[in-house]
C-alpha cells in the first residue's frame, strides 16, 4: 500500500513507523526539517519538505498515485484542505485529525465525503473513550474483552506480597491447574517480554493475562489483588478530553471535575449538568482533600500539563484513590507509570494514530489493540480451513518467538491454548505479536 502522510509530529511519526513495519511504502511531509530528519534516520520511509496542502508538494508525493493520504498536522484546517485537495488530485482514500468535535456530531447531516474526505478522527473524543475502557474494572491496569468478554486482556502490577513474584511460568501452572489464563507479555524496565515456560515474574513487574472468564477472580487472587466497584470518580481539567470523559462516565458514576478557568466552569456547566463543576488549582492539595479525594474510586487527570497531571495522580494514590489516569504529552513518559505508582499513563497522540492502523490496515487481522507502554499489539484472526495454523498442534508450529497464542473462541465458548491445542477453521484466535513479526504470524492464518 502506498500512504502519505501530511504531519511528522508524534501521531505522523508513530503512525509511520507502525506502517513501515508492515512494508507499506509510506511518504512524509512536514515543514519541519528536524522532525523529517529525524523520521528518516530512525524509519524507512521517503521524506518531503514542504506543506501539504501545496499541489506542487502533492503532486512531487505522486498523491495521484496514493492508496491512502492521512492529514495529521497539528493545524485542523490544513488537515481538512489537505484530504480535500488530495481527494481531487487522485487519491483513492483520505483521513483528516481534525479538533472540532461538532464535525462528528454532526458526521450524517454534513457528509464530508462529498468534499472528498472519508474518514476524520478527533484525538481527543479517542482518549476520552479510552479513559472509560480503562475504568471497567479498577484492580487490573488495562483491560480489553474479546467477542463480548468470552476472552478478556488484563493487565496487572507484581509486587513483593503477590504469590507469583519470583514464580517462573512453569511454576505458576501448578498454582492454576485449572489452566484458565496464561502470562501472554511482560513489562520489565520497559522492555517487553513474550514469556515462555522459564520466564519469571518480578516485583515491579507489569504483567499481561489472557483469561477465561472463570479465570478472572483466581488470577486477581493470586497477584494479590480485590475486585472493587467505582462508584466517585474525579476529572482535572476542563479539557476537551476531560469535558467529553465526564460526560460519558457522568451516565454510570458521580463525576467531579475541577478546573482552574472560571469562564470555562461556567461553560461546563451549562453543558454537563449531571457533573458537578469545581472552580479550583487541582495542584492545590487542599482543595483536592476538601473536595472529598480520599473518597474517590478513581482519579483522572487531564489538564494541559503533564508534570500536573502526574502529580496530582501521585497526591491520588497517596490518599488511597483506586484507579489513576494521567494524560501525557511525552510518550517517553508513558512507561514510567509502572515505575512511579501511576495506573495507568496516556497519551492521546499515540491513541489516535493506534485507531488510523487499525482503522487502515488491510490482511487477515480482523482487530488490532495496542496496550499502553508495551511493544506489541494484540490481533484477532478467523481461522480459515487449510491454513497452517490448522496443521498440527501449537507446540510442533514454530510459532515466531516474537508472538504468543493467549486463547481462542470456539463455538462461542472462550479457552486458554496451550501446547497441545490444535485449531480448527471458524476459531477466533487471540494473539500477542511484537509489531516486527506480524507479517510472519499472519502467514499462518492465511
Amino acid at each position: 500500500m502506498r500512504v502519505i502522510i501530511a504531519g511528522a509530529g508524534d501521531v505522523g511519526f508513530h503512525l509511520a513507523k507502525l506502517l513501515a513495519n508492515e512494508g507499506h511504502e509510506i511518504i512524509l511531509i512536514d515543514l519541519d526539517t528536524a522532525r523529517l530528519r529525524q523520521a528518516a534516520a530512525n524509519l524507512d520511509v521517503i521524506t518531503i519538505k514542504g506543506s501539504s496542502t501545496s499541489y506542487k508538494i502533492l503532486e512531487e508525493a505522486n498523491v495521484d498515485d496514493a492508496d491512502l493520504l492521512i492529514s495529521v498536522t497539528s493545524s485542523e484546517e490544513t488537515n481538512l484542505t489537505t484530504a480535500m485537495i488530495g481527494k481531487h488530485l487522485g487519491a483513492k482514500k483520505t483521513i483528516a485529525r481534525i479538533q472540532n468535535e461538532e464535525y462528528l456530531i454532526n458526521k450524517e447531516k454534513l457528509d464530508l465525503r462529498d468534499l472528498g474526505i472519508d474518514e476524520i478522527i478527533s484525538p481527543a473524543v479517542l482518549a476520552a473513550k479510552e479513559i472509560k475502557r480503562l475504568l471497567k474494572e479498577v484492580a487490573v491496569t488495562d483491560t480489553f474483552d474479546f467477542d463480548e468478554g468470552k476472552l478478556s486482556l488484563l493487565g496487572v502490577n507484581i509486587d513483593e506480597t503477590s504469590r507469583l513474584c519470583g514464580k517462573t511460568l512453569i511454576e505458576m501452572a501448578h498454582l492454576n491447574p485449572a489452566q484458565n489464563f496464561l502470562t501472554v507479555a511482560i513489562l520489565r524496565d520497559n522492555q517487553t517480554i513474550i514469556p515462555h515456560g522459564n520466564n519469571y515474574f518480578l516485583a515491579g513487574d507489569h504483567a499481561y493475562f489472557v483469561s477465561q472468564p472463570d479465570g478472572v477472580d483466581q488470577l486477581l487472587e493470586l497477584v494479590g489483588k480485590e475486585k472493587q466497584e467505582i462508584r466517585n470518580v474525579m476529572i482535572l481539567g476542563g479539557s476537551k478530553v476531560g469535558y467529553h470523559a465526564a460526560k460519558s462516565l457522568s451516565r454510570k458514576f458521580k463525576v467531579k471535575l475541577i478546573e482552574l478557568d472560571k469562564d470555562k466552569c461556567f461553560e461546563l456547566a451549562d453543558q454537563l449538568k449531571n457533573v458537578m463543576i469545581i472552580n479550583g488549582d487541582g495542584r492545590d492539595v487542599e482543595l483536592l482533600e476538601e473536595e472529598g479525594i480520599a473518597d474517590m474510586d478513581a482519579f483522572i487527570a487531564v489538564t494541559g500539563n503533564s508534570e500536573t497531571n502526574i502529580i496530582s495522580c501521585l497526591v491520588a494514590k497517596n490518599r488511597q484513590v483506586k484507579k489513576t489516569i494521567s494524560l501525557v504529552e511525552n510518550v517517553d513518559y508513558i512507561h514510567l507509570s509502572q515505575n512511579i505508582g501511576v495506573d495507568t499513563m496516556i497519551n492521546k497522540k499515540l491513541i489516535a494514530a493506534n485507531f488510523i492502523f487499525r482503522y487502515v490496515r488491510q490482511g487477515d487481522v480482523i482487530s488490532l489493540t495496542s496496550i499502553h507502554g508495551v511493544d506489541a499489539e494484540i490481533l484477532e484472526f478467523i481461522v480459515k480451513a487449510g491454513s497452517k495454523i490448522t496443521e498440527s498442534e501449537i507446540k510442533n508450529l514454530e510459532f515466531p518467538k516474537g508472538a504468543i497464542i493467549g486463547g481462542v473462541v470456539r463455538n462461542g465458548i472462550g479457552y486458554t491454548t496451550m501446547g497441545n491445542f490444535q485449531f480448527r477453521p471458524k476459531d477466533r484466535a487471540v494473539v500477542l505479536c511484537r509489531p516486527d513479526c506480524i507479517k510472519r504470524v499472519e502467514e499462518f492464518f492465511k
